[in-house]
């Protein structure tokens, strides 16, 4: 019997996709007291390519403009939000001799037309802004940038490639490819997929094609469609223009954003070949750059100013003048600044994989297990081991403030679990990167997911969580070995000596979607001609 996972919450939520929820947008507009340093004008309307019209604000300085006109910032709004997100930053543009357009994109606060996703008529709708501040304002033609979090990073980050006269984008908490980010290892985003969705139904006027794909991705359907879909979404598939540009790029993002996760950016990084720079921080999605919302200091807004400043107005900031690559590492909160990425001089640290005994936990050790006798370790579906990416969200905020997830590895479920445990370090491991995992496994059947958990061990067994990752397989033949490689999201982590690693596997993860209800097993295989092993990305 095949069950498929189809939570009623995911009903229902597809069913307002299609009703006038889908239409509800919350629209809003503000008046502002005069100011000294800038005007304000927050009855903008721009016509779009298709005859909708877009809301938008403008901030403009008091002061002349410069020979070649204002250097100006667009300002793309995130999900949820509109176009007075940015009220804060735009003001403070302004205050610096910018002029500061932020617009609603479609289908969001009182803009018509329905949610595009950072498609083809997000690329046009940049483009009629562009139009719309040399036709309208002193904008400078040659310093025109454009910035956003979370979906407005997306669309502009795009739009470099699409928009020739966009000079730069600094992309917030961003995505390098959309079908990695919400199905990397087949695995959909079943807390996420569903916190947009549902929460875009509520706030904007949603195209129904995107509850239809978030449904693809937890049913396991219509795939290849689905993946066209967001690949034409993905900043990676615009690569080569932005390149052949040498448009300048600024990106952030965070380790424990189980959003946009770090890796995909980090591929998208190492392939620009124009001016770059990527901040790494700690936290969930947008946490490093909320606050800036908000007009307190923060080190991304500080740094895209200082990115501003040096490419729409020519000022010698220094900002150029410093490592292109910086990670803030977990717990310690320090930060640390690369040449290059991947990191110069940075190896790989290979454990191998040892098998359980009846009361003890598996091993991780330097040598390849040697044995005559080919051993199996079983874990079971069903039920939840102990090992946890914690609560939703939540989690991962408390792990960039300094609290992180725990776990006991004794108290791990053997039934539904398994850890496999290395000895004390002689010394601290710096851990930077993306670790990877391979495993030989026999599934009884054809539908699995594995959730692989890495922890710093204390003495006691008490392990704090330093990443994971979920694997899933959809075709896979029952009762056959087959291997099986998975990539845990990156991380910025120092393992203190005399701390143990420790990697845990179990099938179910709230943050993911399960491939069946059909209870299944998992053995682990272990023999000298077939071995299992966790790569760790290791800094000097």
């Amino acid at each position: 019997m095949n069950v498929t996972f189809r939570p009623v919450l995911l009903w229902i939520l597809l069913a307002f996709g299609w009703s006038n929820l889908a239409s509800a947008n919350i629209c809003v507009n503000f008046d502002l007291p005069d100011h000294a340093d800038y005007r304000f004008n927050d009855d903008i309307k721009v016509t779009a390519h298709d005859g909708l019209s877009l809301d938008a604000n403008l901030f403009t300085p008091n002061t002349p403009p410069p020979a070649n006109g204002y250097p100006t910032v667009i300002f793309i709004n995130s999900w949820v939000l509109d176009e007075h997100e940015y009220f804060l930053q735009a003001a403070k543009y302004a205050q610096r001799g910018y002029q500061a357009l932020s617009y609603s994109s479609r289908g969001w606060g009182c803009s018509e037309g329905v949610v595009d996703v950072a498609g083809p008529n997000d690329m046009a709708d940049l483009s009629a802004m562009v139009d719309w501040l040399l036709a309208n304002t002193q904008a400078d033609p040659n310093a025109i940038g454009v910035t956003g979090i979370s979906y407005g990073s997306g669309i502009g980050l795009l739009g470099l490639a699409h928009e020739p006269r966009i000079k730069t984008a600094v992309a917030m908490s961003t995505w390098g490819d959309l079908v990695e980010s919400l199905y990397a290892q087949q695995t959909p985003r079943l807390f996420w997929g569903f916190f947009l969705v549902s929460s875009g139904l509520i706030t904007a006027n949603m195209d129904p094609v995107i509850a239809q794909n978030y449904r693809n991705l937890v049913e396991h359907k219509n795939i290849p469609e689905t993946m066209a879909w967001g690949y034409e979404r993905s900043p990676s598939r615009v690569i080569d223009q932005i390149n052949a540009r040498q448009a300048p790029v600024y990106l952030a993002n965070s380790f424990g954003d189980n959003l946009f996760q770090p890796n995909n950016l980090l591929r998208f990084f190492e392939q620009l070949s124009g001016p770059k720079r990527l901040d790494l921080n700690q936290g969930t999605h947008a946490s490093a750059e909320g606050l800036g919302l908000l007009g307190i200091p923060n080190y991304t807004w500080d740094n895209a100013r200082d990115w501003f400043d040096y490419w729409l107005k020519g000022e010698d900031t220094g900002i150029m003048a410093r490592p292109p690559l910086t990670m803030l590492t977990d717990l310690k909160h320090k930060r640390e600044e690369y040449a290059a990425w991947p990191i110069p001089g940075a190896q790989t640290r290979t454990l191998y994989m040892h098998p359980r005994g009846l009361l003890s936990n598996g091993g991780l050790s330097d040598a390849q297990y040697d044995s005559w006798l080919n051993r199996t370790n079983t874990i079971y579906s069903g039920l939840d081991s102990g090992a946890s990416t914690g609560i939703p969200l939540l989690s991962a905020l408390l792990d960039g403030l300094g609290l992180p997830v725990y776990a006991s590895m004794p108290l791990i479920n053997r039934v539904h679990g398994i850890v496999y445990q290395s000895g004390a370090l002689s010394e601290t491991l710096k851990i930077r990167g993306a670790a990877k995992i391979h495993l030989n496994i026999e599934p009884s059947y054809s539908k699995v997911q594995l959730n692989a958990y890495l922890y710093d061990v204390d003495a006691l067994g008490i392990g704090k969580l330093i990443t994971h990752a979920p694997a899933t397989l959809h075709d896979a033949t029952p009762w056959r070995d087959q291997s099986l490689d998975m990539e845990l999201t990156a991380a910025a982590y120092d393992v203190p000596a005399g701390h143990r690693i420790a990697i845990a596997f179990d099938t179910f993860d709230i943050l993911y979607g399960p491939p069946t209800l059909t209870p299944y097993a998992v053995s682990f295989r272990h023999s000298n001609a077939a071995q299992s092993y966790l790569e760790l990305p290791e800094a000097p």
